[in-house]
C-alpha cells in the first residue's frame, strides 16, 4: 500500500491507497515544533485504529509547503515503513510540462493539484482549491501547467477582517438566509459565500478567456462543496483531489519492470 502525504499551511492530509483505491484518509493540525517521535506515535495510532498493519505499507510521497516540517515527516516515513519517501519537487516525474517563469517557485501542492485535475477531467483544466489560499492552477489543452492565481483563503480573509474591525466578530461559514443579511452575523457570511463564489465565477470566466472556453473545473479544499453550491463554474468537487494527484504521480515514478 502506498502511504500519500500533503503538508500544508493548516492542516496534513494523509492518505493510504491500495492500488487506485483509497482506503484511508486523515486530517492533522500543521504544528511545526512536532518531531519525528511524536508523528510516528501519532501514525502508528491512525493506522491500529484503522486496523492497518504497518508492514502492508511498503511506500510513500510526500507534497510539502512547510520547508522545516521536510525533513521530519521524511525521517517519519523511514521509521514506520522502512525506505525513504519520495518528495515532489524538482526532478520528480510529474507527467506535466511546467511552463512559468521559475518553475522552482511553484508550491509542490500546486502541482499535484494541476496533475490529478488533468487526470481526472482531461485538459484544459482549471483545479481551484479552498485552503489556508485559494489557489486557481490551470492546465493547458496540450498538459502543462501554465501558472494561475491565488487569493487569501476564505477563512483567512475571516480572519483578518474580525481581528481589524473591533465590532465585527468571527462567524460560522455557512448560507444565510438571504443574500441582504439583515444582520452583522448574516451580513458577513453574505459576504464570505456569496462573495467568494462571485470571485470564483469572475475568475473562471477570464481564465477561460486565456486557457480556452472548453476548460474544465474542479474544485478541492474543505469548503469546496459549500462554495460549489453557489458557484455557476464549479462543476466537479473532490475532496482528495492532493491525495489522488500524490498517488498518479507516484505510479509515474515507479521503476518500470524489467
Amino acid at each position: 500500500m502506498l502511504l500519500t502525504i500533503d503538508i500544508g499551511n493548516t492542516h496534513v492530509a494523509l492518505g493510504l491507497f491500495d492500488g487506485r483505491e483509497l482506503l484511508h484518509h486523515w486530517r492533522l493540525g500543521t504544528h511545526r515544533q512536532d518531531t519525528s517521535d511524536e508523528l510516528s506515535a501519532i501514525l502508528l495510532s491512525l493506522f491500529a485504529l484503522a486496523g492497518v498493519e504497518r508492514s502492508s505499507i511498503d511506500a510513500s510521497i510526500i507534497s510539502c509547503v512547510v520547508p522545516p516540517l521536510l525533513p521530519i515527516f521524511e525521517r517519519t516515513c523511514v521509521k514506520l515503513i522502512g525506505s525513504e519517501p519520495l518528495v515532489v519537487g524538482p526532478g520528480i516525474r510529474s507527467g506535466i510540462a511546467v511552463r512559468v517563469d521559475n518553475p522552482r517557485e511553484v508550491g509542490a501542492d500546486r502541482i499535484v493539484n494541476a496533475v490529478a485535475a488533468a487526470d481526472a477531467m482531461g485538459t484544459p483544466t482549471i483545479a481551484i482549491d479552498f485552503g489556508t489560499a485559494t489557489s486557481f492552477d490551470c492546465v493547458a489543452e496540450d498538459g502543462a501547467f501554465v501558472g494561475g492565481a491565488i487569493f487569501p483563503g476564505v477563512v483567512v480573509s475571516l480572519e483578518a477582517l474580525t481581528a481589524r474591525a473591533s465590532r465585527l466578530s468571527s462567524v460560522e461559514i455557512m448560507r444565510p438566509p438571504a443574500v441582504i443579511g439583515r444582520n452583522t452575523t448574516h451580513s458577513l457570511q453574505s459576504g464570505m459565500l456569496f462573495g467568494y463564489a462571485g470571485l470564483v465565477d469572475t475568475m473562471v470566466a477570464r481564465i477561460r478567456k486565456e486557457l480556452g472556453d472548453s476548460a474544465r473545473v474542479v474544485a478541492t479544499g474543505g469548503l469546496a462543496h459549500l462554495i460549489a453550491q453557489e458557484a455557476h463554474s464549479i462543476e466537479r468537487v473532490e475532496p482528495f483531489l492532493t491525495l489522488e494527484g500524490l498517488r498518479v504521480i507516484h505510479d509515474r515514478n515507479r521503476t518500470p519492470a524489467r
